[in-house]
């Protein structure tokens, strides 16, 4: 069956603690509904800035400026043991400062919603245009700004929200429309910024690549987003915006949607893609989500713990033809979900781990690292949510025992072998495995794993629509070498033809 490859990934961090502290869902709410509470007073005390959250383990692990292996010999908890300096890039992506951010989403706006104080512009324009990533063009779309007066009063009479850095007014979000719920000046800066973060990743996936932005043939964005108006909400299409921005100008691009299990889904659309010819080059995207920023942090505060959901994930990777020397994506071991599998865990595991082993024949002890939900551990342990990573892992072992291909007493060292830490921001869809898909690339290319299972999972009673419950997976895994196609000379055709001719005629005589 053909397969498609993993040319490369690329995994970004926007550091934005005042978006979030206005912005999040929970202080959002918060500020509406009981603006002079004690949480809100609370938590601005522990917000992480932007040195500690680019010396923070978990963050440098998903840019790639620390390998897992190295991530947990790491002391916890690790915001108490921050790396010795802020590193900002790592191999996949970057952790991008809030001033940077705030300017990104201007030169990602082409509708005038986001307005800029013109001394802030000019400020950050030198800092923009310092960026490897930002070519001219790029940097060009910034705006020369506008007065504070004229913010002010775009946020006083026509519902603009405004936008900090350092707890200064530097701009506003606008509206794009006056009565309509999904133009609103909030539905329009989170899917700005959804867009944003996307392309800040793109930029990132081309680089990694070595192809040009003109080499990308499509684009499927898979956020947990939906962009639209008021008579069709969530029309789309996130893809072609971000692809526009990054100079994708041969690149079409579609939208797909599944909660947390969005991701894999897109990447399993772009693999089917390329592997029957429709597409070449596939590159699937996902933006962040401003709604997940602090979205557990009421209980952070309480507990007088760091604030650490202060930035927007985003991710990319680029799906190409199998050439017999890149990871594949393997097309015939997809584990999927249905309508009528059920909801319990062990239903859920088992329908997307040892049904897609089982028909391939491969057993747990086959696949070298599992990913499922890869949250980090210091944000879903203080909120109640428990140890996620490690609470897949044990049930993927427990159904092990159960398929007797381990023993009871070898759980433990299962789950700790096939297993890892997590180490990826709350934001929905972002956790879902995809995170490791570019670690796993780069250890099968090195030599250092074999096969590996990313696993997404997603809750679609969320939409009130359903009560069902979301999953798939894929493997990836070493490149089967690709045999040599034998050549035929033209003398060897002549002499076939010939051959061929001569039998015919004898035919012929009887």
């Amino acid at each position: 069956m053909p397969n498609a490859a993993i040319k490369a990934a690329a995994y970004s961090l926007n550091h934005t603690p005042e978006l979030g502290l206005w912005y999040g869902n929970t202080p959002f709410v918060e500020r509406e509904t009981h603006p002079d509470s004690e949480f809100l007073k609370e938590l601005p005390k522990y917000q992480q800035n932007y040195h500690e959250a680019a010396s923070y383990a978990p963050n440098l692990t998903y840019i790639g400026a620390m390998e897992i292996e190295d991530f947990e010999t790491r002391p916890q908890p690790w915001y108490k043991n921050l790396e010795p300096q802020e590193i900002r890039f790592g191999k996949y992506g970057e952790i991008m400062p809030e001033d940077e951010t705030i300017a990104f989403l201007d030169i990602c706006d082409v509708f005038d919603l986001i307005w800029l104080d013109k001394d802030f512009s000019a400020a950050v324009k030198e800092k923009i245009a310092k960026h490897p990533l930002m070519r001219e063009d790029i940097v060009a779309r910034l705006e020369a700004g506008h007065d504070a007066a004229e913010i002010e009063n775009e946020v006083k009479t026509a519902g603009a929200l405004p936008l900090y850095v350092d707890g200064k007014v530097v701009g506003c979000a606008r509206r794009g429309h006056e009565v309509d719920p999904n133009l609103t000046a909030y539905e329009l800066l989170v899917n700005i910024t959804c867009k944003a973060s996307a392309v800040l990743s793109l930029l990132h996936l081309i680089q990694n690549s070595g192809m040009k932005p003109e080499d990308i043939d499509f684009v499927i964005e898979c956020s947990e987003e939906a962009a639209g108006d008021m008579n069709q909400r969530g029309g789309g299409n996130f893809a072609k915006a971000i692809a526009e921005i990054a100079g994708c100008m041969n690149s079409s691009g579609c939208d797909v949607r599944g909660f947390c299990a969005g991701p894999v889904n897109a990447v399993l659309s772009g693999a089917s893609m390329v592997a029957a010819g429709t597409r070449k080059n596939v590159a699937v995207i996902a933006g962040g989500a401003i709604p997940k920023l602090y979205m557990n942090a009421r209980d952070h505060v309480k507990k007088e713990l760091p604030a650490l959901e202060n930035c927007i994930g985003s991710f990319g990777v680029l799906i190409v033809p199998d050439d017999g020397t890149l990871p594949v994506i393997r097309l015939d071991a997809i584990g999927k979900h249905t309508v009528g599998a059920g909801a319990s865990p062990q239903t859920v595991t088992s329908v997307l781990t040892y049904e897609p082993l089982q028909k391939v024949g491969l057993t747990f002890a086959d696949v070298d690292k599992f990913s499922p939900e890869l949250h980090n551990p210091e944000i879903t342990l203080p909120a109640g949510a428990g140890d996620v990573p490690t609470a897949n892992f044990k049930m993927i072992a427990a159904l092990a025992v159960m398929k007797k291909a381990i023993e009871k007493a070898d759980m433990v060292k299962f789950t700790k072998e096939h297993g890892m830490t997590g180490f990826v921001h709350t934001q929905g869809h972002i956790p879902s495995g995809v995170p490791f898909m570019g670690h796993a690339a780069d250890a099968i290319n090195a030599g250092k794993m074999t096969r590996a299972m990313i696993i997404g999972k997603g809750s679609l009673f969320l939409g009130r629509l359903t009560n069902l419950a979301d999953g798939a997976s894929f493997l990836i895994e070493k490149p089967q070498p690709k045999q040599a196609e034998a050549t035929v000379s033209k003398e060897e055709i002549r002499e076939l033809i010939l051959e061929s001719l001569g039998e015919l005629a004898a035919s012929l005589k009887k």
